[in-house]
């Protein structure tokens, strides 16, 4: 199952790199997706919501909730 998040401040392809490390540090086989021209990063096999967004904050970015 995928699920898709709203994340602001992301601007480049490091700042993506950031983020997925970041997810995949909280479980090593979810597979991340992110599109900087919309802010979306979609999850499969991910961690939950809090964890997800706790990842994303620790990454230094905003977690603006579910896309």
């Amino acid at each position: 199952m995928s699920k898709s998040y709203t994340v602001k401040g992301m601007t480049c392809g490091g700042c993506a790199r950031s983020v997925e490390q970041a997810i995949k540090a909280q479980k090593g086989d979810a597979v991340v997706t992110i599109d900087l021209s919309t802010a979306r990063v979609t999850v499969e096999n991910g961690p939950d919501d809090v964890a997800v967004a706790k990842a994303v904050d620790d990454a230094g970015f905003e977690y603006a909730g579910p896309a």
